[in-house]
């Protein structure tokens, strides 16, 4: 029967029940090769007696434990350091371009803003149609502008080229503004893509390594565990 064979463990070689332990060839990749490292003369037809399968198991098991804890640890690192990271600093846009401000720009603001808004166009009409009434019906008796209004066109003319310029100024500083938040965007995107790949990287190593080093993991608790009842069984046998 097989559970009468005898064979010679690889580590003590004394002899054991072919059941009391197991070949090299039923052992995992890892443990193999822990026990290969010891014994380099081992081949896949040696056996291991649990006692001794016992401390191999549990170091491989530590190994395991050990790797993933590096590597989570120098993820964890680059991680804290693109977190903490201060080569470009966020600047506030407004409160820069606020600060450099000079009078002329100032006021190429102000004009733009006002130029821009209803109250601006009211006036402008109120001005047009009240220069026109006052020339064609002599009100008052002035009449500085006859018809076809040419001092009107002139001034007109005169508005809409020194308005052009300075709205141009306004719209430069409305560049730069969106100029330099265009850059900090920038800066924002590049670093939270960087966390991300970290962090990319720390899910691909629990999905590829940690859990499926758990699941083995628990595996051989559960062999070791065994192991460790054969052993107390034995005991109890022996005492009796």
């Amino acid at each position: 029967m097989a559970e009468n064979l005898t064979v010679h463990c690889i580590v003590d070689d004394q002899e054991y029940h072919v059941d009391e332990g197991l070949y090299l060839a039923d052992l995992s990749t890892a443990i193999r090769q822990r026990v290969k490292q010891d014994y380099p003369q081992a081949k896949v037809t040696d056996f291991i007696c649990g006692h001794h399968l016992l401390k191999y198991r549990l170091a491989n098991v530590d190994a395991m434990i050990s790797s993933d804890l590096k590597q989570s640890q120098k993820i964890n690192r680059k991680l804290t350091r693109a977190m903490q990271s201060d080569d470009y600093e966020i600047t506030d846009v407004n409160e820069t371009l606020t600060k450099s401000l000079t009078f002329g720009e100032r006021i190429a603001d102000d004009v733009a803003r006002f130029g821009g808004s209803w109250g601006f166009i009211g006036i402008f009409i109120f001005v047009l149609i009240s220069w026109m009434l006052v020339n064609s019906l002599q009100l008052f008796g002035i009449h500085f502008d006859r018809f076809p209004f040419i001092l009107l066109n002139l001034v007109l003319s005169c508005i809409s080229a020194i308005q052009a310029p300075i709205i141009m100024m306004s719209q430069n500083r409305s560049a730069d503004r969106d100029r330099m938040a265009a850059e900090n965007d920038f800066h924002v995107n590049l670093k939270s893509e960087h966390e991300l790949r970290i962090l990319h990287a720390k899910l691909d190593h629990l999905s590829q390594n940690q859990i499926p080093h758990t699941l083995e993991i628990e595996k051989l608790q559960i062999e070791i565990l065994s192991e460790i009842r054969s052993e107390l069984a034995e005991l109890r046998d022996h005492h009796k």
